[in-house]
């Protein structure tokens, strides 16, 4: 099911898959429009550790105890929302433990894929490509059309019988507006050039250029001496700052240099945790990584933001 908006894909379909009766695992850095979907359901959610599958389970067991005990019956469902990529840490989601979570507890999963899809996986198909799970053990995968398919809007993918009730109950579906068609031939077309149906190799190429890129930069950035946060794989590179006052200035000292950098502070994310977000793209060559990365070593310098350590030995050279 296609919605006109990716924000509200989340915030608007949630409070038609929960309620009152449901008990909901929230990771606790889930985008704030799965926080303002669940809130808006009006269920029980507890937020476990960030992407710790254990803490989940155990968050799950004691507040399925205690809702039983304080209203003498189950809930009706429960549900655990995660998200593939997260977009302010770069971290990628230990799906296969969170799959075993929701069998062994006979929960639901839902899974926001809205920086994974078509960034991760030998075929591009996201966090379930990545890791080589059955897509059948998510119940509800859901992503957003303006970043791999470069137009706007979201989806929510399911079972026939799901998306045939989110179609009846869905505030977003029922009373958004429609897409136009040039987006609508955007996403078919990204669509067929990610899976191949387009007659070329260019998406398989793209999807093994962003992993290159992304392994590369990553490993680069950590050389010069930044403190950041993800998975080596992970396209969404966060650049830790930690002060408010640095991310802001270390924006403005890039745009001289005619670098554009998200400067991203309190409340997308804590407030002692602010950062710089690199997003990579298959389309960046090495030559204008490695400008970017002679950019940011003398920003870093300048602003004393080198909070990490070389994992690497002296003289290391990384691969492109």
């Amino acid at each position: 099911m296609v919605c006109p908006m990716g924000f509200g894909t989340n915030s608007m379909n949630l409070p038609a898959i929960a309620n009152e009766n449901t008990l909901v695992l929230s990771d606790e850095l889930n985008h704030a429009s799965l926080v303002l979907g669940l809130r808006l359901s009006k269920a029980k959610v507890v937020v476990f550790k960030h992407n710790n599958a254990k803490n989940c389970e155990f968050k799950l067991r004691n507040a399925l105890a205690e809702y039983i005990h304080k209203n003498g019956k189950s809930p009706s469902k429960i549900l655990i929302v995660v998200e593939g990529i997260y977009s302010m840490e770069g971290t990628i989601t230990d799906l296969p433990s969170f799959i075993e979570v929701k069998k062994r507890n006979k929960a639901y999963l839902f899974v926001d894929e809205a920086h994974s899809i078509g960034a991760l996986g030998p075929r591009g198909r996201g966090v379930v490509d990545y890791w080589g799970c059955n897509p059948r053990d998510i119940d509800v995968l859901m992503g957003t059309l303006t970043k791999s398919f470069a137009s706007a809007g979201g989806y929510i993918a399911g079972s026939k019988a799901l998306i045939g009730y989110l179609r009846n109950n869905s505030a977003v579906y029922n009373y958004g507006t429609a897409m136009s068609p040039a987006l609508v031939g955007q996403i078919s077309e990204a669509l067929r050039i990610i899976c191949g149906e387009d007659g070329t190799t260019t998406g398989q190429e793209k999807i093994q250029r962003l992993l290159r890129n992304s392994r590369y930069f990553r490993k680069r950035i950590q050389q010069l001496g930044f403190l950041i946060y993800g998975q080596e794989d992970s396209p969404v590179v966060p650049i830790m700052t930690f002060f408010i006052s640095k991310v802001v200035a270390t924006g403005r000292e890039a745009l001289k240099y005619n670098l554009g950098l998200i400067a991203v502070g309190f409340p997308a994310t804590a407030i002692t945790k602010a950062r710089a977000r690199v997003c990579l793209s298959a389309d960046h060559t090495k030559e204008q990584l490695d400008q970017v990365l002679n950019i940011l070593d003398i920003i870093g310098d300048k602003m004393n933001i080198k909070y990490g350590k070389n994992p690497f030995p002296d003289g290391y050279i990384v691969e492109y």
